[in-house]
Formats: structure tokens, sequence, C-alpha cells
């Protein structure tokens, strides 16, 4: 089973920017999806930006659309989410997770069959 872990996190004030990374190991990484979840305390987890195995193909929830990217680096077994222009509503543990599938971005959190212990981003104001 793949094992993921996720660094990057830390304190951020609005409107600064922040890159989450995530390291797999275990060969198949590369013909998986990957994304990028958040919770907040007592919140239920959501979807935040999901890519295809190939980088080819993302989506993203309305709320981070064109500030957060994700990305990957297949050679480095690794995902990462982009995110700029910060704002107090972005305060969350981000987890990654490796998809079922590869083809397309997975939106759903039960398309996700393995997670990362998260990381932090919380606001320094």
């Amino acid at each position: 089973q793949v094992q993921l872990v996720e660094s990057g996190g830390g304190l951020v004030q609005a409107g600064e920017s922040l890159r989450l990374s995530c390291a797999a190991s275990g060969e198949s990484f590369s013909t998986y999806g990957a994304g990028w979840f958040r919770q907040a305390p007592g919140k239920e987890r959501e979807f935040v930006a999901g890519i295809n195995w190939s980088g080819t193909s993302t989506d993203y929830a309305a709320t981070v659309k064109g500030r957060f990217t994700i990305s990957r680096d297949n050679d480095k077994s690794t995902v990462y989410l982009q995110m700029n222009s910060l704002t107090p509503e972005d305060r969350d543990v981000y987890y990654c997770a490796e998809a079922l599938m590869g083809l397309r971005p997975e939106v759903q959190e039960n398309g996700y069959a393995s997670w990362g212990q998260g990381t932090e981003v919380t606001d320094s104001s």
C-alpha cells in the first residue's frame, strides 16, 4: 500500500502563498490519480483539487478555482498544491490522497484509497 506524506503547511497571512507537497512511496503511484482535500475542526472533509495520473487533467472546488493549482511530478512521486491569495477560510488541515483510478480527476472522497496524515495551514493574523 502506498504511503503518503504531506509537508509544507504552516502559518500564513491573508494574501500570501504556500505550496504543499505530498511525497508517495510505492511504484504504482504514477498510474493513479491524486487529490487534495481539507478539513476544518467540526466540519466534513471537503474536496479541494484532483489530478489524473499524467497530470493532463485537473479539477478544482469552486472555492479555490483560480487561486490553487494542483500538479504532479511522477519522476519524484510527488503531488503539489500551490495555494495563492490565501484567505482565513483556507485555514484547514490539508490531506493528499491516491485515487482508485487514474484516467480522470476524482472529486468524491470515496474515489480515493490511501490518505496522508495531513498538514495544517493556519492563519498568523
